[in-house]
């Protein structure tokens, strides 16, 4: 049985389903005692802290 070529279209769909596999390995959230613990001065603590000014004023 001859092996066929993906279209350019497949490829593509390959390349970028890929991708979102790798990025959501990335993007898992911190669990609470885990090694990996979030520090409080990065972007992503700051952004927190501010949005949970501004719920407690609402």
């Amino acid at each position: 049985m001859a092996v066929t070529r993906l279209k350019r279209k497949d490829r593509r769909n390959k390349t970028f389903a890929k991708l979102d596999v790798k990025n959501l390995k990335l993007a898992t959230n911190i669990e609470l005692g885990s090694r990996s613990r979030q520090s409080t001065t990065d972007q992503l603590a700051k952004n927190n802290a501010v949005l949970l000014k501004l719920t407690a004023k609402a």
